[in-house]
């Protein structure tokens, strides 16, 4: 473990693993997990304690994990009682609320706000400036863009919280807002700006405000090549686990057999 200057405080309750990096002014609360190789920037709260800390004196902080080589860039907040998959990364300034769980390679953008009790899988990425809503569950390698938000209350103000499900594989484009319950397919692509609500199937090309589904997302052809570019991961594979191999081939391997 490297504290790298200044300010560091670490909880005797929290376990970090070898050849972990903290940054100066950051903050590691108890039972926080932290494995190896990853890097604390400046400035970032791990552990964040819930509510009832400032309150009640038999507070206990939930468990925190962070896996192997993870990367939170400065200025970032992760609350206890959540858990990250290894190579878990952020921008700057993002905010990961109670209770979250993500799957390995997820990427989080700066100044997102995530709002806890949700879910997402493996290899996930959101850009800059999105905001999830409580209870919203997302599966894997989705790609969310900027400015996306998550809603949860369909009668707002209410006690009542359902947030949209995402399938695997689908893209949610700039500016798009999902409404309370939504339920987007496997290998959908939901245009820029769209207002979407109601259940979407597999293929799905979504657009509008309100938003509707339009056509077979595979009819989409390149503009490059003149052929269909979706399903997208047999035209894209930077970062991600079909790199050197191909989509087809890994999928075969990994029981993607039906996408």
């Amino acid at each position: 473990m490297k504290f790298n200057n200044k300010n560091v405080y670490v909880s005797e309750k929290a376990v970090i693993g070898k050849n972990v990096k903290i940054g100066d002014n950051s903050v590691i609360y108890d039972n926080v997990i932290i494995g190896d190789n990853s890097v604390i920037c400046n400035d970032c709260i791990i552990g964040e304690p819930l509510n009832d800390y400032y309150f009640s004196d038999n507070y206990e902080n939930p468990k925190t994990i962070l896996e192997e080589g993870a990367f939170i860039r400065s200025h970032s907040i992760l609350y206890a009682g959540s858990s990250f998959g290894k190579k878990f990364s952020t921008g700057h300034r993002v905010t990961i609320r109670e209770n979250s769980k993500f799957g390995n390679n997820c990427r989080i953008g700066t100044v997102s706000d995530i709002q806890g009790y949700v879910e997402f899988g493996d290899n996930c990425w959101l850009h800059s400036n999105v905001h999830i809503g409580q209870q919203s569950k997302i599966g894997n390698y989705v790609f969310i863009y900027p400015y996306v938000v998550f809603t949860n209350d369909p009668t707002p103000p209410s006690n009542t919280c359902v947030g949209p499900t995402v399938g695997d594989f689908s893209q949610i484009a700039v500016g798009t807002v999902l409404l309370p319950a939504t339920k987007i397919g496997k290998h959908c692509l939901v245009g820029a700006q769209s207002l979407v609500g109601g259940k979407h199937e597999d293929y799905s090309l979504i657009i509008g405000n309100p938003a509707k589904s339009i056509k077979d997302v595979r009819e989409l052809k390149s503009k490059e090549t003149g052929k269909s570019h979706y399903p997208w991961p047999y035209n894209f594979s930077r970062g991600l686990p079909w790199e050197k191999e191909g989509f087809e081939n890994w999928k075969l391997k990994n029981g993607y057999e039906n996408d």
